[in-house]
């Protein structure tokens, strides 16, 4: 296994410009890792979606996002599966995953040490160490982890570890079949992501954006980043996403004066009875 820091930090860029919806993403993750059925086959009422949301048995999501009353007159974007037939209703698509932060709440929260970071630089949850505290659960910022409640232990993407480690790549990015889902090195894929808007940009698509890739955001820039056709809130993102423990220190150091300052005051109470 190679030393922590000694390779590039991999990760995933996805292209929303080019989902088709079809799936093949949520499949081969579920087929890989043995991830259970997320509650059945019944679509939600969210247009052709039945997983609804990342969690403990939906480590890839993709989500179908309706837009009905859009212009559409502009240049149709990657593949034409995009748009529906039906006028005026565009189509987005996009499939979702576990961040990989750099700034990871979970393992700041973790207890026991089963959330680690990889050499690969993403973060992964030992299930042999998790004792299912669910402390990490509300520590994300996206709401990707979740406990799995046939056994109460944390689940999430570990972005195919084992596929890593034996020079695979993933297989959501494997199984896709538009690129849309692209493995590689993290500085590299941000520049190929950077040129990707800027065609777009060029071709009369203002509204690309890149989401998740500013290494100076709130938590860090993320391991896995995503190419936008609208605001972050459409596709469920949280427009400004910030580690939940990044006052953690202040908050310690508060409630360590504080109880200092207790201790203090009882110190003086008894030796003042006793007189």
């Amino acid at each position: 296994m190679a030393e922590y820091g000694a390779q590039p930090r991999m990760g995933f860029f996805t292209d929303t410009s080019v989902c088709i919806g079809c799936k093949a993403c949520e499949v081969a993750c579920k087929e890989w890792n043995g991830v259970p059925e997320a509650g059945g086959e019944d679509l939600l009422g969210l247009s052709y979606d039945n997983t609804g949301d990342l969690g403990s048995n939906t480590w890839r999501h993709v989500a179908f996002i309706e837009q009905p009353g859009v212009d559409l007159g502009m240049p149709t974007v990657g593949a034409p599966e995009q748009q529906r037939e039906e006028p005026g209703v565009r189509w987005l698509m996009s499939s979702d995953v576990c961040k990989h932060c750099t700034h990871a709440a979970c393992l700041d929260v973790c207890p026991t040490g089963a959330l680690f970071r990889t050499e690969f630089d993403t973060v992964v949850v030992q299930q042999d160490i998790c004792n299912g505290c669910g402390y990490c659960v509300p520590a994300c910022p996206y709401g990707v982890i979740e406990k799995r409640e046939s056994d109460g232990r944390a689940f999430k993407c570990t972005l195919c570890y084992d596929r890593l480690g034996a020079g695979m790549e993933p297989a959501c990015a494997k199984a896709c079949p538009t690129d849309s889902i692209q493995f590689g090195e993290l500085d590299e894929l941000r520049e190929r992501a950077a040129a990707r808007v800027s065609a777009l940009h060029d071709d009369g698509v203002p509204e690309a954006r890149l989401y998740g890739h500013d290494p100076d955001d709130g938590v860090g820039g993320d391991g896995a980043f995503f190419l936008l056709l609208d605001e972050p809130e459409v596709y469920g993102f949280p427009p400004d996403p910030v580690v939940t423990t990044r006052d953690l220190p202040q908050m310690w150091k508060r409630a360590a004066t504080t109880a200092a300052g207790v201790a203090a005051a009882l110190v003086v109470s008894f030796l003042g009875r006793r007189r």
